[in-house]
């Protein structure tokens, strides 16, 4: 049986996803649709509005087949790890297409890059090159792929995009990309028409304007108790201010531990904090990882030479169950539902973010999200 793979964050869940199923539905219709999932905390370091247990019942009610769990230590990283962490979930769960948004819509350009990436000695060149005189990574990429094609990848989706690309010919995955036209900018605080970005839903919401022209209508049952990354802020800051040494955090790089002890006591919001702290070589994403990594006390000493150990069912349909019964003697890394089923340093690691993440909660439905981690696993349609 065929499959359709999307690697998503879903926070939220919005318009322009649903449009995104649609079109993803129309490469295969009896296909079905694994999602590959950021749970607690996303790529960009924020966190996610409404609880892993919220967001997986949504994607059900919403067609999706079966949803799996992309762990803390991928989904909060760049985008090379966060790829190559999704990619080979995809390629465990034997899914045929990945279909994913993008800003460029050229799957043909984005193979010809990644060849580049892989096998072009010129391009690493240029990378150290920018990198040294203290350019981002994101611009340095783009730099070094303009000097040797002319074609710049700027665009957060398009550079997420490429990394898939790269990581399926890198993997050997049997899996064949495919993009979709993305119709908003996934940066821009501003809401456009109906379909708009999930940024500028965020910000909406947190200026408790009215988004539902933006939102499908069921997404709505989850807006009551919403998670916002500012929220976490009194927990980061005294965890900052009682450390002595920030350097064994995960991506705090060399000189940040002094910049950030200096800044955090005049700072009130995380906002204000990471543009106190920014540089040329930062950008504002991977400084909200970074802190996130901090709050979350995730170490690199726990980051070093991790790779995908399992693979978690958070939901299934009844198609999604069927599909599972049909590859699951193929994988080579065990399937599983809850906590007993394996013993994993990145299990641990999630469990306890798990726990950070509903710190903000009072407290029963403090324990109520921290005992659905264990207890409500897999969620079935």
């Amino acid at each position: 049986m065929n499959s359709i793979g999307i690697i998503c964050e879903y926070n939220p869940f919005h318009n322009g996803h649903l449009y995104h199923l649609k079109k993803a539905r129309e490469i295969d219709p009896s296909a079905p649709i694994i999602l590959i999932m950021s749970t607690n905390f996303t790529q960009r370091g924020d966190c996610s509005l409404i609880s892993k247990k919220e967001k997986t019942e949504l994607c059900l009610k919403y067609g999706i087949d079966l949803v799996i769990e992309l762990p803390f230590v991928f989904s909060t990283q760049s985008a090379d790890i966060f790829a190559r962490a999704s990619i080979t979930l995809l390629k465990e769960l034997k899914v045929k297409y990945l279909i994913f948004g993008s800003e460029t819509n050229d799957i043909n350009l984005f193979k010809k890059l990644a060849d580049i990436q892989l096998n072009n000695k010129e391009y690493d060149n240029y990378i150290k090159e920018y990198l040294d005189l203290g350019i981002n990574y994101p611009s340095a990429l783009s730099r070094a792929l303009s000097k040797i094609t002319g074609t710049e990848i700027t665009k957060p989706n398009d550079i997420l995009g490429l990394s898939y690309v790269r990581e399926i010919i890198k993997q050997n995955a049997l899996i064949t990309p495919i993009c979709i036209k993305r119709t908003s900018d996934y940066n821009s605080k501003q809401l456009d028409s109906s379909i708009t970005s999930a940024t500028s839903i965020r910000e909406a919401l947190k200026n408790n304007l009215d988004v539902k022209k933006y939102i499908p209508t069921y997404s709505y049952k989850y807006f009551n108790n919403l998670h916002f990354i500012n929220d976490y802020f009194p927990f980061l800051k005294y965890k900052i201010l009682s450390e002595n040494d920030l350097n064994k955090y995960q991506t705090v790089d060399e000189g940040l531990d002094s910049r950030i002890k200096k800044y955090i006591i005049k700072s009130n919001s995380l906002d204000e904090l990471i543009n106190n702290v920014k540089t040329k070589r930062y950008t504002y994403q991977k400084l909200n990882r970074m802190f996130t990594h901090i709050l979350c006390n995730f170490t690199k000493e726990e980051a070093k030479n991790i790779s995908v150990t399992y693979i978690r069912i958070l939901g299934f349909s009844k198609k999604g169950q069927k599909y599972l019964n049909e590859i699951k003697k193929d994988t080579t890394i065990p399937i599983i539902t809850n906590y007993s089923n394996i013993k994993d340093k990145i299990l641990d690691i999630e469990f306890r973010v798990n726990t950070i993440y509903a710190s903000t909660l009072d407290e029963v439905s403090k324990k109520t999200l921290i005992e659905e981690e264990y207890k409500c696993f897999p969620i079935k349609s």
